[in-house]
């Protein structure tokens, strides 16, 4: 009996010990700059990847594949953000614990036809590095030639850990 109460004392002091090692570890860029240069993630954290989330209709009475039932670029940006937080809440997740973004963009017709990363980056800093939420993350914006819907600006597909 001893021995039993010796190793469940002793499980509970090293166990406890191994869950809380795992962390996150973001690798900053130059301090000006609104991501990290990297990620490291550490054993014991848990990889929750997000499918690319697109913009919700800002008016469902217009066509799905209408180009202005979604809006701009930083319109669009905000709506997946705001979808992508819904989504990470019900893994008892928020914003804070993403650690990369891959975003897809197209060229937007107030841009003569080139990715608006400008709308994008002020869309993105209203989420991440700021007084209420300032961790930033690993992060990729590509331009392409189109994406699943005529209407859609933008895809971000999101990285988070817990």
């Amino acid at each position: 009996m001893k021995r039993i109460t010796c190793l469940a004392v002793f499980a509970a002091a090293i166990l406890p010990a191994s869950v809380a090692s795992a962390e996150v570890i973001r690798h900053s860029g130059p301090a000006q700059s609104p991501i990290l240069a990297g990620v490291t993630i550490t054993p014991g954290s848990t990889l929750v990847l997000l499918s690319g989330q697109v913009p919700p209709a800002l008016d469902a009475t217009k066509p799905a594949d209408a180009t202005d039932t979604y809006g701009d670029t930083k319109t669009q940006a905000i709506g997946v953000f705001h979808k992508i937080d819904a989504l990470l809440a019900q893994q008892g997740l928020g914003l804070k614990d993403v650690v990369k973004l891959t975003v897809f963009l197209v060229g937007d017709p107030g841009t003569g036809g080139k990715l608006d990363f400008k709308g994008f980056s002020e869309a993105y800093g209203q989420f991440f590095g700021t007084a209420d939420q300032p961790n930033k993350v690993a992060r990729s914006v590509v331009q392409v030639s189109a994406l699943a819907n005529p209407g859609f600006l933008v895809e971000i597909e999101a990285t988070a850990i817990k």
